[in-house]
């Protein structure tokens, strides 16, 4: 007979939910996990994932295409297959969803395939008839892209789903939305030879980063060959047998043209519905669900994480409250996540990551209290290693307080600019002041000297500049 009653219930198997229920049983709990699709979750199925395996054969593409400059022929002539790119990216993803599957069972984890209601006094209603009940319910739902009603998707208008499993490479392509997700599907569409546009209603691309960062992108976007136009948004389309007729304001003077495909990444929204939240007192704010710095809602018993509880919106975020909640509830001693040492990276060619606040976020804060802050940038074209591999372009800039020489924020971009950027996530967490960074030693050659460089050049010490 199946066990129905635990201490903890998750609704949902994403890289929150998962986590959240290892982390349980880790602690002796009784887990059991409610998942009504596949295990991992939109990130590890049809997000994070795939995403990055198709970036990752666009990036040896370019390599090969790239080839004769390294030394190496016979290369240049590489052609994109995106048949076997997409094959390999759901394999990829199948294997971590069976990784997933394997950790439930070696955790004593009980996994339910099903979607649940809460149904009261602790207790979960599942669309199979059965009835959980837990001491403890955790709500990591997760989120869906937002629809635009002047875009519908279908055969030629794509959200993230129908864009990860394409057959045919679009002759040209908008991509609607110009943050991480649209960054990095203009890029691998434009690196398999795709006519690519990439819009946005902000005055910049990926207008949540510092803006020297989204100016540097924008004209690497551009050197690609990715048209980029912001300030523009989508008014009406029109499909057809041959392609999309779209109507775009931009400027404040409408543009009509024809695409092949469209691609829809105009932000999420928290999958919030049909989980008995009515009958509650859960609140929830523009789709997300409301709750403190330790995950509660306010509900007793019931706590939500990840993309449900809104942003920011990383699967990283996910899975560090899925611990900090699980914890929470166990009684350990445990704070809230601080948004500013959470890192964010765009995986688009070439990447970008940050932590903390932009140089404009900072100076207004520092203006505020008084203070003043520090600025240092180092280019990639100073660094010995990525003129070694050919990957000179790019910027590492920090942002300090003046006086008491606290890190502010962080800014890189580079193609590795996401797994630089945890160097500095680390001196956040230890609360590292422009001093311990400085006498930090740092490897050579490597990309992370560049890191050391942009907080000597904020103190007018910079070695290479």
């Amino acid at each position: 007979m199946t066990k129905t009653s635990f201490d903890l219930v998750v609704v949902g198997g994403g890289p929150g939910g998962y986590v959240a229920a290892i982390r349980g049983a880790q602690l002796g709990m009784s887990v059991a996990l409610v998942e009504r699709a596949e295990l991992g979750g939109i990130c590890l199925n049809w997000g994070c994932i795939p995403t990055k395996a198709l970036l990752h054969s666009a990036t040896v593409l370019r390599a090969c295409r790239e080839a004769a400059h390294y030394g190496v022929t016979g290369a240049g002539e590489a052609r994109p297959d995106l048949a076997a790119m997409v094959a390999r990216s759901r394999k990829v993803a199948g294997r971590l969803g069976q990784g997933v599957a394997h950790l439930m069972k070696k955790n004593g984890v009980t996994v339910f395939a099903a979607s649940a209601r809460l149904a009261g006094s602790g207790k979960l209603a599942l669309d199979n008839g059965a009835t959980l009940s837990a001491k403890h319910i955790i709500l990591a739902t997760g989120a869906r892209a937002r629809e635009l009603p002047a875009l519908p998707v279908g055969e030629r208008i794509w959200a993230y789903r129908q864009a990860l499993v394409a057959d045919t490479i679009p002759t040209s392509l908008l991509v609607v939305g110009a943050g991480a997700i649209g960054a990095e599907f203009a890029s691998f569409y434009r690196a398999v030879g795709a006519e690519v546009t990439l819009i946005d209603m902000t005055p910049e691309i990926l207008p949540q980063e510092d803006a020297e960062i989204s100016q540097l992108a924008r004209k690497a976007f551009e050197k690609q060959g990715i048209r980029v136009l912001t300030r523009c948004a989508v008014t009406a389309s029109s499909t057809t047998a041959d392609g999309v007729k779209v109507t775009l304001e931009h400027d404040g003077k409408k543009i009509e043209q024809t695409f092949d495909r469209v691609i829809v990444a105009a932000g999420i929204v928290g999958n919030v519905e049909n989980l008995g939240l009515e009958k509650t007192r859960v609140n929830v704010e523009k789709t997300h669900i409301v709750t403190d710095g330790l995950c509660r809602t306010g509900e007793p018993g019931v706590y939500a994480i990840g993309d449900v509880a809104g942003a920011p919106w990383l699967a990283h975020k996910a899975s560090h409250e899925a611990v900090l909640c699980v914890e929470a509830i166990a009684g350990l001693p445990v704070h809230a996540i601080d948004p500013l040492r959470i890192p964010a990276c765009t995986y688009s060619y070439p990447q970008v990551a940050s932590i903390g606040m932009t140089e404009a976020r900072a100076r207004e804060h520092a203006t505020r209290h008084g203070g003043d802050i520090r600025v240092g940038k180092f280019t990639f074209a100073g660094n010995g290693k990525a003129i070694a591999m050919g990957e000179d372009q790019g910027l590492v800039k920090t942002v300090f307080d003046a006086k008491s020489g606290e890190l502010l924020g962080a800014h890189i971009i580079h193609p590795e600019a996401s797994e630089l950027i945890t160097g500095y996530g680390v001196a956040a967490s230890l609360e590292a002041t422009e001093e311990d960074l400085m006498h930090t030693v740092f490897a050579h050659p490597t990309l992370s000297e560049t890191l050391h460089e942009s907080v000597l050049a904020a103190f007018g010490r910079a070695l290479h500049a």
